[in-house]
């Protein structure tokens, strides 16, 4: 598993991005989230192509906390099926770094 992380997920409102970022970091589940406006989406959902403008949501956080990430923002999402996507962290600044450790540990 991965040390450090990074977590996509999208949201269809910024009034959902700010309640999915600042919940991730009062609950300590991420140092620190990005919220990236205005970014648009080309999917397809039940069977018809769809685009939208969505808000991309950039969470880092630790490997270990990917379930429990998951899990609290699949019961705080509006979407039935939200995009949860994590990547590693290869390389990082040491102090960023423990910045994440000293506040998601």
């Amino acid at each position: 598993m991965d040390k450090h992380i990074l977590i996509y997920t999208t949201a269809g409102s910024k009034k959902e991005a700010n309640k999915l970022s600042e919940g991730l970091v009062k609950k300590k589940l991420a140092y620190c989230v990005n919220t990236v406006p205005a970014v648009q989406s080309t999917y397809v959902w039940e069977d018809k192509l769809c685009i939208d403008e969505e808000f991309l949501i950039i969470i880092k956080t630790q490997g270990k906390k990917f379930t429990a990430v998951e899990a609290w923002i699949l019961e705080n999402h509006s979407y039935n099926v939200p995009e949860i996507i994590a990547t590693p962290i290869i390389q990082g600044s040491s102090d960023y770094l423990k910045c994440i450790d000293n506040w998601v540990d």
